[in-house]
Formats: C-alpha cells, structure tokens, sequence
C-alpha cells in the first residue's frame, strides 16, 4: 500500500485541528485505561495519598454521575473544541423551538463509531448549542462502565456526560423547572457495529425504553439524524454470520461495549491510522413531538407513539439528506 503524506506546509490552523481531534479518540480510546492503572500504581509509591484520598473522594461522590454530573460550561467552551469542530467541520441544525420550560429526549441517530457529531454538538459549545436553544442544557448519556474508572468519571461528568442507565435519566427528567435536554444515541453499541460510510440504517425497529421513560415523565421527544455521522471511519468487514461479527457480538453482550475494528487516517499521513476523515456533519435537530405524562403505560400506547417518532425520523432524514448529498433514492431503515 502505498502511503500518502500530509504537505509539510499545512497551515498551523489545520494542525491545531488535527491536535485537537487527537487528543479528543486518545481520550475516547486509551485513558480510562491510563487512570485506572495511575489509580493503582500510584498505591505503590510514596505518592499513595493521593489514590486513598481520591478513594475517599470517589465514596462521598459516588451519586453525582446520576444526579445530573457537574458539567463545567468553562471547560465546554474551550478554544480546542473550536478546532475539532473545524476539523470536519461540524454542524448543528435547527429546525423548530424548544420551549425552555419543557424536559426533553433527543434521539441521536446514528450511533457512528464515535459518536464526533453528538459529543461536539452537545457536550461542548463549539457549534452554539446554548444560542440555538436558549435556556436548554444537553446531558449526552454516556455508559455507566465508565464512570467507574478514577479520575476519567470526574473528567467526563465536566463536559455534561452522564451514565445511560434508567436513574441518571429520570433525575433530569423530574426537574418540574425543566430545561434539561437528555441525549440517547438510541442504537447505542450494537449500532456501532454496522456503521461504515453509505449504511443509512438505524437500530430503532424495537428500541422503547427511551419512549417509555419519556411517557413516564411526560419528556417531550427529540429526533435527532446526524448526516455524515458513519462517513469519517471505515470499518472491516463484520457482515452477521461471519466469526468476527459473532466475538464482536459476544463480547458486547458480556462487556457492554462493542469493539469495532475501525480505522481511517493518521497524524502526518492520510493512508491508516485511528484519526477521522475530514469529512462534514451535519446534526439536524427536529420538531419536539408532544409527550403526555402518564403514570402507567399500556402496550398499545407505547407502540403507537414508538411509531410516530420512527415516522418523524424518516420524514427529518428525507426533508434533508438532499442537503448533504445522500441520494434521493436512498431511505432511511430501521432494524
């Protein structure tokens, strides 16, 4: 394979960008990993204090990722998110009010590899998230497996990510002030899986905690489609049925993460490597669909307004991709 390197005169814009997504999948990918092993190696040397007095920390702080983390508007509107929103660039769409007054669900679709278009957009103030939406604050649910590793819970919880599970959620969502926006990358890890460039499918088909939570607490709903999100990775091949799609499968129902194979370029050369394509995304946010509390939830209930969000989402997606060069005879489908 031949390899094909960046100019040596690239503008320092465009390397500060290039620094800025790298620090943002060396986070993603590697340190977790790092604070769990400084956590322990630190007990092992005459820094040991400092691990038993965060252990103490992390005792009396062990609720806070399920009541709304601490998200630092400071930190979230830092000149590096300004360079990784460039990068791509990456963009994020209105097209309807949302009642400050009013808690919501935002169903981000899709899930991609990383998720670049719903961190950018909602956890940082790069693409204007608070002029948009004034008075809103977005919460993107995040994994609880990693606000279990010391010191990167505390780092994650800054940038407004909380843990995906059922309690973080509902403690936003009861908030009678409203005006907390909770993000849900719907197709979640298993979703992650399947995206390559050109796959415009969503797993939706019987995805409904996230429209029973909202029914619970009378949370009006979000759709969110995200055009360009599988384009900036490619992924190896993983069709179902195939060895490496069955570990892969495994391994997510045991750890509760998927493992994609991914790869697109790198640091000095544009051939392989972990870094994103430079390639647009463009996050379009759709009308709320309006959501009645309800103290019990029938069946039919639940299905008829799962239904009515697929049908918002399909129709958000056709009113759109024309705009960001998907074809006009490609749909979106749900799986």
């Amino acid at each position: 394979m031949k390899v094909q390197f960046a100019p040596a005169n690239l503008p320092l814009k465009r390397r500060l960008q290039t620094a800025a997504v790298l620090q943002w999948v060396f986070s993603f990918l590697c340190l977790a990993q790092i604070c769990i092993a400084l956590f322990f190696i630190l007990l092992f040397t005459r820094f040991w204090l400092v691990s038993v007095l965060y252990a103490v920390w992390w005792y009396i702080d062990y609720d806070t990722p399920s009541r709304g983390g601490r998200k630092i508007p400071f930190l979230c509107s830092l000149a590096i998110w300004d360079y990784m929103r460039d990068y791509f660039p990456i963009k994020l769409v209105k097209t309807a009010d949302l009642d400050p007054r009013q808690n919501y669900i935002m169903g981000f679709h899709p899930h991609g590899i990383l998720v670049a278009g719903a961190f950018t957009n909602f956890c940082t103030g790069a693409t204007g998230f608070g002029s948009l939406f004034p008075g809103l604050r977005a919460y993107l649910l995040m994994l609880p497996l990693w606000f279990r590793a010391p010191f990167f819970r505390d780092y994650i919880m800054c940038a407004g990510l909380v843990p995906s599970d059922k309690d973080s959620a509902s403690y936003l969502l009861r908030q009678k002030e409203g005006g907390n926006a909770v993000v849900i990358a719907v197709g979640g890890a298993p979703e992650a899986l399947d995206a390559r460039p050109g796959a415009y499918f969503v797993l939706l088909a019987n995805k409904k905690g996230f429209i029973k939570l909202a029914m619970e607490h009378g949370a009006h709903l979000v759709p969110v489609y995200s055009f360009g999100e599988n384009e900036v990775f490619d992924q190896v091949d993983n069709p179902k049925g195939t060895w490496l799609r069955m570990i892969q499968d495994r391994l997510q129902s045991i750890m509760g993460i998927s493992l994609p194979l991914f790869h697109a370029r790198g640091v000095f050369q544009y051939s392989f490597g972990f870094l994103p394509y430079r390639k647009p995304i463009n996050t379009v946010v759709g009308k709320p669909i309006h959501v009645e509390k309800r103290e019990k939830v029938s069946a039919d209930d639940l299905d008829a307004l799962h239904q009515l969000y697929m049908e918002e989402l399909s129709k958000l997606f056709e009113e759109h991709k024309s705009n960001y060069g998907v074809p006009e005879d490609t749909h979106l489908i749900f799986i």
